[in-house]
């Protein structure tokens, strides 16, 4: 179960775990499951209280990711409240936007920031385990790009000459936080469902 109602991040999460030997189910499929409220202090009380829930509500092994982009003019915020940045209920291009305001006047020197993912995964028998992954980059001063989510359109990385939003999804999973935390939660997965520990 992927503990998210976001359908992009669910689409990129089903994508990364592409042949795990596991069915992959999300939140689409159980509409009256709530999640907890996120707390503004930690990815992995997001990600452990997502899970966990999930798990317990569905008696089905569940996997939550907790992510933000930390911004080293903003003291390495917005952080744990990036889905948050500037106020509930705004579009990713709102955010985009609120983003480039605040950080209007910074030089690109000052722009550097990251993002940050940690995913925590949770059995119904108690058993949990959770990895992170982190990708270093630049905030332009404008968007560029389609593709992607979030701050994508915004997050220039170097190695690639690129954003987020202007490579393939198989790019961007090959270097990006949550195909980094994926990688390792892959590997947990893998190792549950091979000792019989994951329900199918």
């Amino acid at each position: 179960m992927l503990a998210t109602r976001n359908r992009a991040k669910a689409r990129e999460m089903a994508a990364l775990l592409a042949g795990v030997p596991l069915r992959i189910l999300d939140l689409a499929d159980f509409p009256g499951l709530a999640l907890p409220p996120e707390g503004e202090t930690s990815y992995a009380e997001n990600a452990l209280g997502k899970a966990r829930a999930t798990a317990a509500a569905t008696g089905r092994l569940a996997l939550a990711d907790d992510s933000g982009i930390e911004v080293d003019a903003l003291g390495g915020g917005p952080g744990v409240l990036s889905a948050r940045f500037g106020g509930e209920g705004l579009t990713d291009d709102e955010r985009n936007a609120e983003m480039l305001r605040t950080l209007a006047g910074v030089p690109p020197a000052g722009r550097a920031a990251r993002y940050r993912c940690v995913i925590a995964l949770c059995a119904p028998g108690g058993r949990e385990a959770v990895t992170e992954g982190a990708v270093e980059g630049i905030l332009l001063d404008h968007p560029r790009g389609a593709g992607g989510f979030g701050y994508d359109p915004l997050f220039y990385y170097p190695p690639l000459g690129a954003t987020f939003a202007e490579i393939p999804a198989e790019a961007k999973h090959a270097v990006s936080h949550r195909g980094r935390a994926m990688a390792r939660a892959r590997l947990i997965l893998s190792g549950w469902a091979a000792e019989g520990s994951a329900p199918p």
